[in-house]
């Protein structure tokens, strides 16, 4: 067991912010693009907009205690919602931007919305098409635009509206909050596919905020770009609550597609990236390297040789190779500005399994990457790393104030001030998922090393993490799926990749009616399998299903196997249930092809 212990003072969102707002109230905190110019918010302004926020929230007549949801790419509105929210004595829960109508219906009833901000129209026409069915929404607001729809509010008329409540009241609401109330909710799928809401208490937010920064050695008005998911809670404690801690500057990157201009403008001084996103960047910098003369490819080359035994000579605390200054000179310094990391003093990767080939690629570029392992049930970090204390390959040591041990199965377990409140309306998850001692199972397997490193060997859970670092459960897919007539089994797969696909065996009985159907000559599963036309026809019904689903859960290929999977051939266990690990090894040709 890894224990380290800590016993500071417990503190709410609202103390941590304002004691921002009084030591940096006219320094630089939230900048954003708007009409091709830099649209600068201070502390004080934006101390300014989240009280005018929670005062338009009282004014609808939300209660405390009921939710508020916020649906839209990172802005400084999103900041001003969901902090506005706290402060009015409601609870945020961030919505995924790709998620359908049906699902933000879900959150939102299950949350007892009061209040939905929305980014655009587009996000606007899911809950106008399924605000009959949530009785207790009092007001829409529509974060960016104008708007004539009956019930919708723009931003600007909703600020207005905060005019009626007093400055007084929302002081009162302010008061009678303690540090360990819900202040948000992260909603999280679980193995089921019904998303669970992770009750996050203000004590949650402010402990794993500050042990993070304390760890990341950031300065006062350093900079970071917004651009991952806040309905995640890695940006959250990125860029939402970690700098009210140190009084940080945060830009928000006009898309995911802009990142790249993004950091070359801001050039951050530290940065989150999920596998994916370093893997994109990874890909770049080799596709570059591919168009060098002969003569640049071989400097390059020995370069990251160099680069890489000094990254490891530095996790060591040896001595770096005697040639690694010139290396950086000709090489990782020009890689470090080209892709505006140059002033980054930590890089960082998390919500998903990174592969080592990509974390070696980058450290031979002079770029160490610290992992940082964790989940949404303890506030994003249960092991982290630092510049000064990492390991290639391990996920970290035990965040600072908390608890780690391998239970005796080998499952991961935290406990400490990090660990969530509980999931909303659902204690038999919880019970489940925190024991009577307090200790936190993560559904990982792993083990910890004698510096007390963890490594992650194994997943108890079936749970797909992408390489975008989303959150799919397979059986909801598998379900949709398996609802196409002539699909017998399907198994999703993905994890670690940028995209899902699917195994498939189909129904026997239906595969000639279904042929005559695609207009194939197919008359059996082994040639349904091979014609293309079937193929196609298979194709357009799995369309069907994607567009039922959210984006990240979409199927974007598939493949058929002419055999049905069996207990006999080892695919099912005696009760039926697929052994996802089985079919992983049994069909790794068939799985390479599909991202190959």
């Amino acid at each position: 067991m890894t224990t380290t212990k800590q016993q500071a003072p417990k503190f709410r969102v609202m103390d941590v912010f304002e004691r921002a707002v009084r030591s940096h109230g006219p320094k630089p905190a939230l900048r954003v693009r708007r009409g091709g110019a830099w649209r600068t918010y201070t502390w004080s302004d934006y101390h300014q907009q989240v009280r005018q926020v929670a005062r338009a929230i009282i004014a609808v007549g939300a209660k405390p205690g009921s939710g508020t949801c916020i649906v839209g790419y990172n802005s400084p509105e999103w900041f001003f919602a969901d902090i506005g929210s706290i402060f009015a004595g409601l609870v945020p829960a961030g919505i995924y931007t790709t998620n359908s109508p049906e699902q933000c219906e879900y959150v939102a009833a299950h949350c007892d919305a009061s209040v939905v901000f929305v980014e655009d129209q587009s996000q606007l026409d899911k809950f106008i098409a399924v605000r009959s069915k949530l009785p207790a929404l009092k007001a829409i607001v529509l974060m960016q635009g104008e708007t004539t729809a009956r019930g919708v509010t723009t931003w600007a008329r909703f600020l207005e509206s905060g005019l009626k409540t007093s400055e007084q009241e929302l002081d009162k609401r302010i008061a009678a909050q303690s540090a360990d109330d819900v202040a948000t909710l992260i909603y999280t799928s679980g193995t089921t596919g019904t998303p669970k809401a992770v009750m996050l208490t203000h004590d949650n937010l402010t402990f794993t905020g500050q042990a993070t920064v304390d760890l990341l050695e950031v300065q006062l008005n350093d900079a970071a770009v917004s651009y991952l998911p806040l309905s995640h809670i890695a940006e959250q404690i990125t860029t939402l609550h970690g700098p009210m801690v140190f009084g940080g500057f945060v830009t928000f990157a006009e898309s995911m597609e802009k990142l790249g201009d993004a950091l070359r403008e801001v050039r951050p001084h530290y940065f989150l990236g999920v596998p994916r996103v370093w893997e994109k960047i990874q890909e770049r910098i080799a596709a570059a390297g591919a168009k060098n003369s002969p003569l640049k490819k071989k400097i390059a080359a020995w370069a990251r040789r160099v680069g890489l035994a000094a990254g490891y000579a530095d996790q060591q605390r040896v001595a770096k190779p005697m040639l690694y200054p010139l290396a950086n000179a000709l090489v990782f310094k020009k890689v470090r500005a080209q892709l505006g990391l140059d002033r980054s003093r930590i890089s960082v990767t998390s919500a998903a399994p990174i592969s080592r080939d990509t974390l070696e690629f980058f450290l031979s570029l002079g770029v160490p990457i610290c992992e940082v392992y964790g989940m949404s049930e303890c506030t994003g970090p249960a092991t982290v790393s630092s510049p000064s204390r990492y390991r290639t390959g391990k996920a970290g040591f035990c965040l600072p104030g908390a608890e780690l041990k391998i239970a005796e199965d080998g499952e991961v377990c935290m406990r400490g001030r990090h660990v969530f409140k509980g999931y909303l309306k659902d204690r038999v998850a919880t019970k489940e998922a925190i024991d009577a001692d307090g200790w936190l199972h993560s559904g990982d397997i792993g083990v910890i090393d004698a510096e007390g490193f963890l490594q992650i060997t194994d997943r108890k859970k079936d749970l797909i993490i992408t390489a975008g670092g989303e959150n799919v459960a397979p059986a909801l897919v598998e379900g949709f799926l398996k609802g196409i007539p002539v699909v017998s089994q399907a198994v999703v797969i993905g994890d670690r990749q940028r995209y899902l696909s699917v195994l498939l065996t189909l129904n026997a009985d239906r595969v000639m009616a279904e042929a005559k159907a695609a207009g194939s000559d197919a008359k059996d599963v082994e040639s349904a399998s091979k014609d293309s036309k079937f193929l196609s026809f298979l194709q357009r019904q799995i369309d069907g299903v994607n567009a039922r689903l959210a984006r990240v859960q979409a199927v974007k290929k598939f493949k058929v196997i002419p055999t049905e999977f069996t207990i006999e051939g080892g695919e099912l266990t005696p009760t039926m249930k697929v052994k996802r690990k089985v079919v992983a090894e049994k069909y790794k040709k068939e799985i390479d092809d599909l991202y190959s």
